[in-house]
């Protein structure tokens, strides 16, 4: 995708609506990382967590993480080392 846009005073510049939401720049915190490279002015999208990241840290998960940190607390719950021996654990 190829859009222009003007550069304004002091070297402002506007992403285009589609663009910000695709890119979860209209997020608070958002940030465009500017890298110049071979010439090009490449403008990289940077949020305060990571887009592929974002699942972990809205609610419901976050309330499960809280959940499950506080039933390990009172000792409900079993752990394993590895995947293997959860596996083994598991009924026929």
């Amino acid at each position: 995708m190829s859009v222009f846009v003007s550069v304004q005073h002091r070297g402002t510049i506007s992403l285009p609506a589609a663009s910000r939401k695709r890119y979860h720049l209209d997020e608070p915190g958002a940030q465009v990382e500017v890298i110049e490279e071979d010439g090009q002015i490449v403008l990289r999208p940077k949020l305060p967590v990571d887009a592929t990241q974002a699942w972990f840290w809205n609610q419901g998960w976050q309330d499960g993480e809280r959940q499950a940190e506080a039933e390990a607390a009172a000792g409900l719950g079993q752990t394993f080392d590895s995947g293997d021996e959860f596996l083994d654990s598991l009924p026929d």
